[in-house]
C-alpha cells in the first residue's frame, strides 16, 4: 500500500451504513463512529431537509430532525432507489437514485471529517444481496459523484466475508470458517471453504436460509452448531447482528469454542470490503479466487500472435463479477475463417476449444481482415461473443457482418 492512500469499505442497507477505512500505517481497518469514543458505528440510512432551506442533513442528525416539524425525513433510500421512486419536497422533486447518492457522497466525506486527510483510492460498498439492477443502480450514484470504475465497486455480503476472513491471521483460515448472523430470533450462516489445490486457491461460501431458534434459544443454537460443524475442521467462527447481544449463550458458547476461535462483533462487512479494496488493487498478487453466485465460472480467452510471438489474450477471467465484466478486442484473422476460443475452469490445467464459423465471411487474402471481438456474460456460466467483420482499410471495406454465440462450459 502506497503512502497517503486510503480505502475505504461501506456496509450499506436500509437501516443503515458503516464506514471503515484503512491507510498503510494500519494493521487493520478502523471503523468510524460520528459519536467521538462511541462504538456505536451505524449510521442510520436517512436524508432530511428543511422545508424552506436547502440544506440537507444526514444520519443521526437527520433522525434528530425528524422529530420537528420543521424537515422533511426521507428513509428506506436504498429500497426507494430501486423502486425509482420520486420524491417531492417542498415542491421540489427528487430522483431517489439521486438522495441515496448525497447519502453516499456525505459517508465517503466522514472519515475525512474526522481527520483522516489521505487521498482515497478506492472504495468498495457491500450490500445482503446484489442484484443487475442493483449493479445499476450503483453505476448511476458513481458517475453522480464522480467515481471511477477502477476507484468503486460493489459487492454482496459473502464476498465482504471471504475478504475480511482471508486478511486474518493464517491460523484462523487454515480450516473452513463460519459466520452466523442473527436477528431477533434467527439465525443464517456462511460457511467459507479452500480448495488448496488450485492455484490461485479456490475460495466457496455456502449460505444458509435464516433458522428460527424458538424460546430455548440457546439450546437451539447449540444443536444447530453442531450440526453445522460436524465432521468438519473449523478454524473460527464469527457471530454479528443484534441477536448476539446479552449474555443468553452459555451452551452454545462451549460449542463455538470448542478447538475454533470465535469472534463476536458488529462491523466486520464494512471491514471485509475495505480489506476488498486493499485486494483490487492487488490484483494477480492476492493468491486466491472467489467463486460466489455473481462470479464468473470460468476463463475465456483467444490464442493470439504478437511479434511472432504467440501469447493469450484473457477475455474473461473467473471469479470476476459477471455483472461488470465486458471486454472488447481487435484482431487480424489467420487461416481459416473462424475464431476459436479458449475457455477453462480455474480448477484446470487444460482448456477446451469452441471454434465460432464465420459463415459468409467474404473471401480475401490472409491477414487482410480485422475482426472485433466483444464477450459479454449474461450469466456466471454463459458469455456471448460477437465478432463484427472491420474490414481492412480502403483495400476491404467493412461488410458490417457480426456472427453471435453463446460460449459455455461443455
Amino acid at each position: 500500500m502506497e503512502a497517503n492512500t486510503c480505502y475505504l469499505g461501506i456496509e450499506l442497507n436500509d437501516s443503515y451504513a458503516m464506514v471503515s477505512y484503512m491507510q498503510p500505517n494500519m494493521e487493520e481497518p478502523e471503523t468510524v463512529s460520528t459519536i467521538a469514543g462511541s462504538e456505536n458505528y451505524r449510521i442510520p440510512t436517512l436524508l432530511a431537509r428543511r422545508k424552506n432551506v436547502g440544506m440537507w442533513y444526514y444520519g443521526e442528525d437527520a433522525g434528530r430532525m425528524a422529530k420537528t416539524s420543521e424537515v422533511i425525513c426521507v428513509d428506506s433510500l436504498l429500497r426507494r432507489a430501486a423502486a425509482s421512486e420520486v420524491i417531492t419536497i417542498a415542491k421540489e422533486s427528487y430522483d431517489a437514485v439521486d438522495l441515496l447518492a448525497l447519502f453516499i457522497k456525505k459517508v465517503i466525506e466522514l472519515p475525512q471529517k474526522l481527520g483522516n486527510t489521505s487521498h482515497v483510492t478506492g472504495i468498495v460498498l457491500t450490500v445482503d444481496h446484489l442484484t443487475k439492477e442493483l449493479i445499476g443502480i450503483f453505476r448511476h450514484v458513481a458517475e453522480l459523484l464522480g467515481l471511477s470504475q477502477e476507484t468503486f465497486a460493489v459487492i454482496d455480503d459473502k464476498e465482504s466475508f471471504y475478504a475480511f476472513a482471508m486478511n486474518q491471521e493464517k491460523s484462523l483460515w487454515m480450516h473452513d470458517v463460519f459466520l452466523f448472523s442473527c436477528g431477533k430470533n434467527a439465525v443464517s450462516s456462511y460457511d467459507l471453504s479452500r480448495d488448496m489445490h488450485t492455484k490461485p486457491q479456490m475460495i466457496t461460501i455456502h449460505a444458509t436460509g435464516a433458522q428460527e431458534l424458538g424460546e430455548e434459544k440457546d439450546e437451539a443454537f447449540a444443536r444447530l452448531l453442531t450440526n453445522c460443524f460436524a465432521n468438519r475442521s473449523v478454524s473460527s467462527v464469527y457471530l454479528v447482528g443484534d441477536g448476539f447481544d446479552g449474555e443468553w449463550m452459555k451452551q452454545s458458547l462451549a460449542v463455538l469454542c470448542r478447538g475454533r476461535r470465535a469472534f463476536l462483533g458488529q462491523n466486520l462487512f464494512s471491514k471485509g470490503a475495505c480489506y476488498m479494496a486493499h485486494i483490487r488493487e492487488m490484483g494477480e498478487n492476492w493468491p486466491f479466487i472467489y467463486m460466489g453466485e455473481n462470479e464468473m465460472k470460468f476463463n475465456l480467452s483467444l490464442s493470439v500472435v504478437e511479434k511472432e510471438k504467440k501469447k493469450v489474450l484473457n477475455l474473461v477471467s473467473a471469479g470476476k463479477n459477471w455483472f461488470e465484466i465486458k471486454n472488447t478486442c481487435e484482431v487480424i484473422l489467420s487461416g481459416t475463417p473462424q475464431v476459436e476460443f479458449l475457455k477453462q475452469l480455474p480448477s484446470s490445467s487444460t482448456p477446451q476449444i469452441q471454434t465460432v464459423e464465420l459463415e459468409d465471411l467474404p473471401v480475401r487474402p490472409d491477414r487482410t481482415t480485422r475482426l472485433r471481438i466483444t464477450a459479454s456474460p449474461v450469466s456466471n456460466d454463459k458469455i456471448e461473443v460477437e465478432i463484427r467483420d472491420l474490414g481492412f482499410g480502403e483495400f476491404f471495406p467493412a461488410t458490417g457482418r457480426a456472427w453471435k454465440s453463446i460460449i459455455m462450459m461443455g
